[in-house]
């Protein structure tokens, strides 16, 4: 595995986001398409492929960990402007959303 500079780690923009809605893509199996309050004037986008491990009253309000500055890209015909993290195995079995540990406002910078 090959490492990197600190500099490196310094352009990874993390904040904490709040779901504020969710709703399934039309016509694909695994998309949701998020909006995440992540303390700017308006929410961002976020497509994600959590159907299969979470439900959409699970998500709503749920504090996550989220990559703002990530370029943006096209799912299932949804933009999504950033992404959240999550820990997978490997057969993707399971799949847990990174959350903070206690409450914590949207838009706060995780370093």
């Amino acid at each position: 595995m090959s490492t990197v500079t600190f500099d490196d780690w310094k352009k990874f923009d993390l904040k904490v986001g709040e779901v504020l809605e969710v709703a399934r893509v039309p016509k694909t199996e695994k998309l949701y398409k998020l909006q995440v309050d992540i303390g700017t004037d308006k929410p961002i986008q976020i497509v994600t492929s959590l159907v299969p491990y979470y439900s959409e009253e699970e998500l709503k309000g749920k504090k996550i960990v989220v990559l703002v500055n990530l370029e943006k890209a096209k799912f299932g015909g949804e933009i999504s402007e950033g992404m959240l993290l999550c820990a997978e195995t490997e057969d993707e079995s399971k799949c847990v959303l990174l959350t903070p540990h206690k409450d914590i406002e949207a838009g706060t910078p995780i370093m």
